[in-house]
């Protein structure tokens, strides 16, 4: 009767393990498939996003002279309409409102690009390809309604004459940013976020070791040092657009820094995740046996020594977690920047720390708050670079953490 008992006691617990087990199994699916739809959602669109269609005309021959740029300017456009009336038939293009509804379909500047194109060899014509819209393209790519009775005709027009083609968008990531979705572009915000990353590294990173190392191998424990422990804590945990309102008040009020720069984006957010490296930094002090630092000692080395020769050795790939935590919460937040003016309308690419620049998330926060059809697309592709440059971010750390593993 026990041995009995006994049994069905250990079979009820084997189903008790077997189902734990399962509902781990069916948890890990359910958040795989959330995070495999999630990515298909941004993926999707943002595989479009990559091709861009262009459309080719041929330039009539066309002496810009040596006018100022907006006399050339005029002259080019009139080239352009010249060049999209020639391709079209004629009865598609005797309509009171034709030319305004040719010039809706390309690209706001494509009288840029004829200009550009008749300076260098273009002057005696040429064939040039222009890019379309976002009307236009969100009609060829989604088949969407956009587009008027007489537009329709002429893209179709265009598409059965050969003259539209696909391309690599390779003015997204060489471009900056513009009112137009076409021509909009994620160059100034990667490298105002690398710009800003690296300043914030260098300025969080140093800082925040030396610290820890204080805090745990010289001060003493006293209340001071209790209390210096419960504000990084507290610190850790302050929403970050506090430190975006203290960057405001003290590195542009105060300091008179420049505004949307990468200096003061890089300092705010050195202060953001100063607390967490501290706290991350000091957990992989703790992680060091004691008894290296006791054999240390007994062969005579200083306190100094033991920490730089010993410790930190030993610690820095917990170290190298940190930092890499760091850098992945300071690429990816959005409010501090707000706050200290990088939300602004940045066009051209950043050539130092003190330009006027944008980042990453706030570029995509911009683009999905526009109105523009055109720019859903940008957003997910700039979503895509984002997790890019963080996934490439990580995978460089971790190498760089198993070499100090496999050295000490």
């Amino acid at each position: 009767m026990i041995a009995h008992r006994s049994d069905a006691r250990m079979r009820r617990r084997y189903r008790a393990d077997a189902r734990f087990a399962l509902y781990g199994k069916l948890a890990v699916c359910f958040a795989a498939a959330v995070l495999a739809l999630m990515l298909f959602s941004i993926v999707r669109p943002a595989l479009s996003a990559v091709q861009q269609y262009h459309l080719t005309l041929q330039l009539p021959a066309t002496d810009l002279g040596a006018g100022t740029v907006a006399q050339q300017l005029e002259h080019s456009q009139i080239a352009a309409i010249a060049a999209l009336q020639q391709s079209l038939p004629e009865k598609l293009t005797d309509s009171p409102n034709a030319r305004r509804q040719m010039l809706a379909l390309v690209d706001n500047f494509a009288a840029h690009h004829v200009r550009n194109a008749l300076k260098h060899d273009c002057a005696k014509g040429c064939s040039l390809s222009i890019p379309l819209s976002s009307k236009a393209e969100m009609a060829l790519k989604h088949a969407a309604a956009s587009l008027s009775a007489p537009q329709q005709v002429m893209l179709t027009h265009w598409q059965q004459s050969g003259r539209i083609s696909r391309h690599f968008a390779r003015g997204f990531f060489l471009s900056g940013d513009s009112r137009s979705p076409e021509a909009a572009g994620f160059a100034a915000s990667i490298l105002g976020s690398l710009l800003t990353l690296l300043i914030c590294m260098a300025a969080a990173f140093p800082v925040g070791v030396m610290a820890a190392v204080y805090l745990e191998e010289f001060a003493r424990k006293n209340r001071l040092t209790n209390l210096l422990e419960l504000a990084i804590n507290n610190l850790a945990a302050v929403p970050s657009i506090l430190y975006g309102l203290l960057g405001l008040a003290v590195l542009i009020n105060m300091l008179g820094m420049p505004r949307s720069s990468a200096l003061v984006g890089g300092l705010t957010l050195s202060m953001l995740v100063l607390p967490m490296m501290i706290i991350a930094t000091r957990s992989a002090l703790r992680a060091v046996p004691y008894s290296l630092r006791e054999a240390a000692y007994g062969l005579g080395s200083s306190p100094l020594q033991v920490v730089w020769f010993h410790v930190l050795p030993y610690a820095m790939p917990g170290i190298m977690t940190g930092a890499i935590l760091s850098m992945c919460r300071a690429i990816g937040e959005t409010a501090p920047l707000l706050m200290i003016g990088m939300v602004a309308f940045i066009a051209d690419v950043p050539r130092g720390i003190s330009d006027a620049t944008t980042a990453m998330p706030v570029q995509i926060y911009l683009w999905a708050s526009s109105p523009e059809a055109g720019f859903a697309e940008k957003t997910a592709l700039g979503i895509v670079v984002l997790l890019s440059v963080l996934f490439v971010l990580n995978l460089s750390a971790t190498i760089l953490r198993k070499r100090f593993e496999q050295r000490w």
